[in-house]
């Protein structure tokens, strides 16, 4: 597990929103994190199967999708533990 400090300039409302939301404490802010980690991964692959799309190939189809996305979250998984 790492331990990182963080600096934010944001505006007031917006930190009182997140305060009050339970976002601003570590488990909140790991929570964010993770599903950012998780939106851009599924992003990334959409976008990939529509360049693969695009290029003549067969789009994967969902169960694919679901297949390759668990495959990365198992190899960022043992990465982090590998750490």
């Amino acid at each position: 597990m790492s331990t990182l400090q963080v600096k934010l300039e944001i505006p007031a409302r917006l930190a009182r929103e997140a305060q009050a939301a339970g976002l601003l404490t570590p488990t909140g802010i790991k929570q964010v994190l993770q599903e950012a980690m998780r939106r851009r991964a599924g992003e990334t692959l959409i976008a990939a199967a529509q360049r693969a799309g695009k290029a003549g190939g067969d789009a994967p189809d969902m169960d694919e999708l679901v297949a390759e996305v668990k495959a990365v979250r198992a190899a960022r998984k043992r990465a982090s533990k590998s750490r």
